[in-house]
């Protein structure tokens, strides 16, 4: 059974564009994953600082690899973390 996942980051003020940044290389690093059947991220129209990444793993395995690679640690750990005001993580469970 697949594992999704939905995180919502929101900027501290003056984060916003770095914030982008990151996330513009962490997206394909992640979609390259083996157990990563989709990650996209996308930014808010009407709040620039408000983040939705959207993402599909193989099962929670593959999740937990993802979670432990160099490329989530350095960039999301490492760089985005400390940017950000709040993250918010809704796990889901997908109906077929």
């Amino acid at each position: 059974m697949s594992f999704v996942l939905a995180v919502t980051w929101v900027a501290r003020p003056g984060e916003e564009e770095r914030i982008e940044d990151i996330l513009r290389t962490l997206v394909p690093l992640c979609r390259a994953e083996r157990g990563c059947l989709q990650y996209n991220a996308h930014r808010a129209t009407e709040d620039p600082r408000r983040f939705l990444l959207y993402e599909i793993y193989r099962d929670e395995a593959a999740f937990t690899e993802h979670s432990e690679s160099d490329h989530f640690k350095r960039y999301v750990l490492g760089e985005a973390l400390p940017r950000l005001e709040s993250r918010e993580r809704v796990y889901y469970e997908r109906l077929e």
